[in-house]
């Protein structure tokens, strides 16, 4: 773990990462448009109690492909996204309303959402800050509600990476964390699906919040 951040270095983490991702968007959503990640939304949906539709935040949306997938399902999908751009074109690609927020400036409405997905956005919360952001997505979502997460996995490390600051939990570390913030696991599992585990370097989580 890095020594203790500064608010100076939390404001350069989410001023750097997101100045990546708004001026890549339009290249995101050309390159990643057509990934398959329909076992993760899956994994998401068939957690959630009662009868459909679901209202969904997805968080770290990008620029839209997922929550596009989640309103053709017939759910009330919302996206937050910090970056201008990316949050612009998902707005333009899904037509669902889409909130543009920092993830370390949350301003979430309380016990709102059936269901929270997380693909590949919560790696980019520093440890030191990530507890308050679990507990932020714990307190939005309803009584019962699920937490999908799916982050690129590693043994603890952080930091920069380009212009991108990243996270990167084994499976422990990350157990802590959501157990901290209040949630039960429901499941686990790596991906790629149906590679050996040195070639799937993510790691997917379903989670209920208690």
């Amino acid at each position: 773990m890095p020594d203790r951040l500064s608010e100076a270095d939390l404001a350069a983490i989410s001023a750097s990462t997101l100045g990546h991702y708004a001026q890549h968007a339009a290249d995101y959503w050309a390159g990643t448009r057509e990934h398959d990640v329909s076992q993760n939304i899956d994994a998401l949906l068939r957690h959630i109690g009662g009868a459909p539709p679901f209202t969904v935040l997805d968080f770290g949306c990008g620029p839209g492909r997922d929550l596009r997938t989640f309103a053709a399902l017939g759910h009330v999908a919302i996206g937050l996204e910090g970056a201008a751009n990316a949050a612009a074109l998902a707005r333009s690609n899904s037509g669902c309303e889409v909130w543009q927020q920092d993830f370390l400036r949350l301003e979430l409405p309380a016990a709102h959402f059936d269901g929270v997905f997380a693909n590949a956005s919560l790696f980019h919360v520093p440890g030191q800050t990530l507890p308050g952001v679990l507990r932020a997505l714990h307190a939005t979502l309803k009584a019962g509600g699920v937490l999908f997460s799916s982050n690129p996995r590693g043994e603890n490390q952080e930091g920069w990476r380009d212009a991108r600051y990243g996270a990167y939990h084994d499976l422990e570390t990350w157990r802590r964390y959501l157990d901290d913030a209040g949630f039960v696991e429901l499941e686990h599992y790596y991906r790629p699906p149906g590679l050996p585990r040195e070639q799937q370097p993510w790691l997917a989580s379903v989670w209920r919040k208690t």
